[in-house]
């Protein structure tokens, strides 16, 4: 897709960030149209979830500028109500599900959107029953989270960060806490939120699918964007030395 032509719902100006002695994100920019895949490559502890975090303010930044959807991320915390903000226009996956043990299926999703978007339950449901549909598990609702296996879990936390209606999903390798024979239909309703038009930002070790569903790939490496482009410039005729390296590590058998 053109992004030339649509102002960027994510904006990233020279940001920095630091933990301690530690400079783990160096003068990143990046911007993510609307309607737009950005898929995040590159070896752990690289700073490519960092970049995520970031961007939903839960890692605060030590220098630089955030924008999402119109509204600015400040340096160290210091965002007050725009943070507060972005938070509900911005859905997040993590590796680990995340979902509370005691509530029902139906009632992990419905929660956010009755305590801050202000649904009512009959609302609050019929949002959750739909969302459960869609990604593959209406029949689970009535369920506990220690009833479902990792896959069905992974996608109620999408279903349940679905529910907030968001401008933007963050997704921090969603699949890599999952068993193998579990990890494509996790991929599978990512795929179809992709087809759908939905904004998103994908931190994955997933490469078949990066190039699948990408409409960018961004390599980091040392707290860097060393690379970015289509995914089949990307993966096929890397230009850095170090997504090169990168590449021929992840992609061989």
């Amino acid at each position: 897709m053109s992004t030339t032509d649509k102002w960027p719902i994510v904006r990233l100006q020279k940001v920095n960030k630091h933990f301690g002695n530690l400079h783990v994100m160096r003068n990143i920019d990046l911007d993510v149209a609307p309607g737009e895949v950005v898929v995040i490559i590159g070896a752990s502890g690289s700073g490519k979830s960092t970049l995520i975090r970031c961007v939903n303010g839960l890692e605060p930044f030590q220098g630089g500028r955030i924008e999402v959807d119109g509204k600015t991320l400040e340096p160290n915390g210091a965002s007050g109500k725009s943070l507060q903000a972005v938070r509900t226009e911005v859905g997040m996956v993590f590796q680990q599900f995340n979902l509370f043990p005691h509530l029902s299926i139906r009632d992990n999703v419905t929660l956010a959107p009755r305590k801050v978007r202000g649904m009512t339950k009959q609302q609050a449901d019929a949002t959750a029953d739909r969302l459960l549909d869609r990604v593959g598990i209406a029949d689970q609702a009535d369920k506990f989270p220690g009833q479902l296996s990792g896959g069905q879990q992974q996608r109620v936390a999408l279903a349940r960060a679905l529910a907030m209606e968001p401008r933007l999903m963050l997704f921090d390798e969603p699949t890599s806490a999952l068993d193998p024979e579990m990890i494509g239909e996790v991929l599978d309703a990512m795929r179809e939120l992709a087809k759908d038009g939905m904004t998103m930002m994908i931190v994955t070790h997933e490469m078949g699918f990066a190039r699948e569903v990408a409409d960018r790939v961004v390599f980091v490496h040392g707290g860097e964007i060393v690379e970015e482009g289509p995914p089949e410039r990307v993966f096929d005729e890397p230009q850095h030395e170090r997504t090169q390296a990168f590449l021929s590590r992840v992609l061989k058998h």
